[in-house]
């Protein structure tokens, strides 16, 4: 039973919205390893180098894995939004077409799936 209330020394659970788990397994395996690391250490209510703000989002409260390899961009982006969650929103390679700024269609799918989280987070406090 999940009672809300953080033991010290416990890691927040991880939790996936959309198709982000089954996206982050079709990655490479190094790709998959530099992200589990990097969600590790929020779950420890740490910042891994790796993360950054997402523009857009106001503040730190998303933030954005990015991943190179083999010459690919790879970006998973998560919340710490929430006190007892770590919800990892949307996970995808970056296929820019225009210089580095996340394409529009992806921002959009990550503001859906924050207002998923948002909803989650609330029924499970309740």
């Amino acid at each position: 039973m999940y009672t809300g209330i953080r033991v010290e020394g416990a890691l927040k659970p991880v939790k996936w919205i959309g198709t982000s788990l089954r996206d982050l397994r079709s990655f490479p395996r190094e790709v998959r390893i530099g992200i589990g690391h990097a969600l590790f250490a929020a779950q420890e209510g740490k910042t891994d180098p790796a993360a950054k703000p997402l523009k857009g989002f106001g503040g730190a409260s998303v933030l954005e894995i990015v991943a190179s390899h083999h010459g690919n961009a790879w970006r998973a982006v998560y919340t710490v939004r929430f006190q007892n969650a770590v919800y990892v929103l949307h996970v995808f390679q970056k296929k820019a077409t225009r210089g580095i700024a996340t394409p529009t269609r992806e921002i959009d799918l990550i503001r859906r799936r924050l207002a998923e989280a948002e909803r989650d987070y609330r029924e499970m406090e309740n």
